[in-house]
């Protein structure tokens, strides 16, 4: 009869054997490093992937989500957040990752089609119902008397991209340099708070009621009034920026993880029918005409342009307005005083 020291080492011996046999079964786990306001897409879009892939491969996979402002998200990865992909809604923040250690390759937006960029969106400006101070454009956010909720430029995509958008839309309208860097401080001086990311700012507006403007992507605007009620109206300026969604393989986890196949079908597949469907759900501008075409009555046909257009680039932008002592820094300096 087996004594109860023996019965306890069998059960200890099965437990391990299964706990090996769990491990080896257990299929490989990729990381989506993204930005703030892309966690429902990602979510969605993860369910579609894992289930093609284990369609297709017999593997299964887990695919998990990390979610904040840009370049706080950015700078994690570079300090050490084992990313497999990043999935940003600017060049910047993927950017940074070469020039720190090299975590993607140099060449990272010429890997994928449409500058490595699967879906775009736009900045609009959402009011409250009625419209109560009469905001048509970006000069009216520069207004006295008229509060504007924006993330911080410093830490959010979204936040430049606002900044880019008016001073952008200036410049298209045929004012001065000063005068554009003029409008953009009135704009930052009627904030009265900067949020660290674009959710945090929607949570500001719609669920604090602070502001009598938002400045959010277009994608944002259906999830905010079914979220909070209809209580809200969309404005489309005349001229708005184009914000880019850029992806790219983390080549250094990937590698040393030994999930670059898995990683590189995962983006790959962004641009497929079936993940451009789900963008066009979450009302992300999709590449595909074929898609956008289906979904026309959700995208306006809007004037826009882009930071390569009139500001040349994302690199010379991030040089000339967001680096400390910066355009950015002066205006807020500017408005302490």
């Amino acid at each position: 009869m087996p004594t109860a020291p023996s019965i306890a080492r069998r059960a200890l011996a099965a437990l391990t054997l299964a706990g090996l046999a769990g491990l080896a079964t257990a299929g490989p786990a990729l990381l989506n490093v993204s930005y703030d306001v892309s966690r429902e897409f990602y979510k969605d879009y993860n369910a579609v992937f894992i289930a093609h892939w284990k369609k297709t491969t017999g593997e299964d996979l887990t695919v998990n989500q990390s979610h904040g402002g840009s370049s706080a998200q950015a700078r994690a990865v570079a300090d050490g957040l084992e990313a497999d992909v990043i999935t940003m809604n600017q060049a910047n923040d993927i950017d940074i990752l070469f020039d720190r250690g090299g975590l993607v390759a140099a060449d990272w937006a010429k890997r994928l089609p449409d500058n490595a960029s699967p879906t775009t969106s736009v900045s609009v400006i959402l009011v409250r119902k009625g419209n109560p101070k009469n905001i048509r454009d970006w000069d009216d956010l520069g207004r006295k008397g008229v509060s504007v909720i924006v993330p911080n430029p410093k830490t959010s995509g979204n936040g430049r991209y606002t900044y880019l958008a008016a001073w952008g839309a200036a410049l298209k309208k045929g004012v001065s340099t000063p005068a554009a860097e003029a409008l953009v401080g009135r704009i930052f001086a009627n904030v009265p708070v900067l949020d660290g990311g674009g959710r945090g700012a929607t949570t500001t507006f719609a669920q604090r009621g602070l502001g009598d403007a938002l400045v959010t992507f277009e994608s944002e605007v259906p999830l905010i009034k079914r979220e909070f009620g209809g209580d809200f109206e969309v404005v489309y300026p005349g001229w708005t920026v184009l914000a880019e969604n850029p992806v790219a393989v983390v080549d250094k986890v990937v590698d040393r993880k030994g999930t670059r196949r898995q990683a590189e079908a995962y983006l790959k597949f962004l641009w497929t029918d079936e993940g451009q469907a789900v963008a066009a759900k979450y009302h992300l501008r999709p590449r595909s005409a074929k898609v956008l075409a289906k979904h026309a009555a959700d995208f306006p046909k809007l004037t826009t342009f882009t930071v390569d257009e009139v500001f040349g680039g994302w690199k010379k932008a991030q040089a000339d307005h967001f680096r400390d002592g910066g355009s950015y820094d002066r205006i807020v300096s500017s408005n302490k005083r």
